[in-house]
């Protein structure tokens, strides 16, 4: 365990280290062609260890509820770093009165996430405060394998492309920021302000994972989420909350079809509502940050059961979705949005104002969040990107809820998505990420890591 520092009322680490900076001893208070050249160096000799790494995260599945076992392997990769790791329970007991909170229906207790931390010395001086690199390890169901061209478990790599589920979504994106840390590690550098890597569970389901460290105290000066983005800095997220609509019929049989009230005819009118919502919302919205303007926070319905028997009038249809949150939108005014939609659908059909559909928000509540593009963070991860590419980064913001408004809108840090993969591959057959991406990422980061934490470089080594 890693006791220097302040701890907060419940024994957890406060990983900030702002306070008076004693003078520099030869600190590192910018990446000169040298140090980047050896950074390359160390990343390239290292690169096919961590891609055999990722190969074995992605052979082992955690989907939630079963993310121990690849916990356990991130651990152990941390600790042949030399990185003191914590391991942390997600406890939805401690969770629970939080604002952020929600059940998503998996264990309350039994699930831990994965914390290393690299100490700073502020002795050292330079840099502009401590960082924290997270990422999750839980994935959504490979589906039916049979469509897959690779077994989806299998880690293979083909073409410099490795496959499988996980692979971009987001443990490439892991494996990206602990070969970072490991190419810092073989050139000897010692960070001025603490380095926190945190890989967490439940981001899939709503984020308890990581809203357990901000509970615990885990802080930092920034944030990167190592989500997929194609090397884009994404410091814009829309939201994303879970409903489930339920609506009632009258069932008769099929050949007396004229006594019944078929529950998925009362659907198609509310479905037709929620879609003419989502194009409407989108037309009064723009933001130039945003790659399609019409599909920023769109509504989906994602699942539909209705009806018990071929020959019967449907009575029931239960449907899921998510409603998308706008940068700016707060979940509350969403959520009043739809549900207006839904009452107006209703007040104007003679069945469902006498037996209105039920609306219930559940699991994953991801509000919108944003950093603001000047912001150091982002001014400063832009220039290491553009070190390594010789181009101006892409500044995208991204339709999709993750658990980087956790850390801006519940822990009051500033957060960017930046990793490898395409988000269009994840959660799709045939997931996979590219490896020449894994590597430029973590080449990128570590260049971030020395220029944002300062510190020195003990060991002088050729590229």
């Amino acid at each position: 365990m890693w006791n220097s520092g302040p701890q907060t009322a419940d024994g957890g680490r406060q990983v900030t280290d702002r306070g008076p900076i004693p003078s520099p001893q030869s600190p590192v208070t910018s990446v000169d062609d040298s140090l980047e050249s050896k950074i390359a160096g160390a990343v390239k000799d290292l690169a096919p260890v961590m891609i055999g790494f990722l190969q074995r995260m992605v052979q082992t599945p955690s989907l939630p509820n079963a993310e121990a076992a690849v916990q356990g392997i991130i651990a152990d990769q941390l600790r042949t770093l030399r990185i003191a790791v914590e391991i942390v329970p997600t406890r939805f007991a401690e969770l629970a009165d939080h604002p952020a909170f929600g059940d998503d229906g998996f264990s309350p207790d039994q699930r831990i996430n994965v914390v290393g931390i690299w100490p700073g010395d502020l002795s050292l001086g330079g840099g502009q405060g401590s960082l924290i690199l997270n990422g999750h390890v839980d994935v959504v169901s490979a589906g039916d394998e049979s469509l897959w061209s690779v077994p989806p478990w299998s880690g293979a790599i083909v073409e410099g492309k490795l496959y499988g589920r996980g692979s971009c979504d987001m443990k490439a994106g892991l494996a990206a920021g602990i070969l970072a840390v490991a190419a810092l590690r073989q050139l000897g550098y010692q960070p001025a302000h603490n380095i926190c890597f945190q890989s967490v569970i439940g981001e899939e389901s709503g984020g308890v994972g990581a809203l357990t460290t901000i509970v615990k105290g885990y802080r930092a000066d920034g944030v990167i989420v190592l989500e997929p983005t194609r090397q884009e800095l994404c410091p814009l997220q829309s939201g994303a909350l879970t409903f489930r609509l339920t609506v009632r019929g009258k069932a008769a049989h099929a050949a007396m079809k004229i006594e019944g009230i078929s529950a998925i005819a009362k659907f198609g009118l509310l479905y037709e509502a929620i879609e003419r919502l989502d194009r409407e919302r989108h037309e009064r919205y723009a933001n130039p940050f945003f790659e399609n303007p019409v599909n920023v926070a769109p509504i989906n319905i994602g699942t539909v059961r209705g009806g018990e028997w071929h020959s019967t009038v449907a009575e029931t249809v239960v449907a899921e979705g998510r409603c998308g949150v706008f940068p700016g939108e707060s979940a509350a005014d969403a959520r009043r949005l739809l549900a207006e939609t839904i009452r107006m659908v209703a007040e104007r059909d003679p069945w469902l104002r006498q037996h209105p559909p039920q609306l219930e928000w559940f699991e994953g509540q991801f509000e919108s969040a944003q950093t603001t593009v000047d912001h150091p963070l982002i001014r400063t991860l832009a220039a290491q990107h553009r070190r390594i590419h010789g181009a101006e980064p892409t500044i995208r913001g991204v339709p999709y809820g993750s658990d980087m408004r956790l850390f801006i809108n519940h822990g009051g840090m500033p957060a960017v998505h930046y990793g490898p993969g395409d988000v269009r591959l994840a959660h799709a057959v045939n997931e996979y990420v590219e490896i020449d991406e894994v590597v430029a990422v973590a080449k990128t980061l570590a260049l971030m890591i020395v220029e944002w934490c300062g510190g020195v470089t003990k060991v002088v080594r050729s590229a």
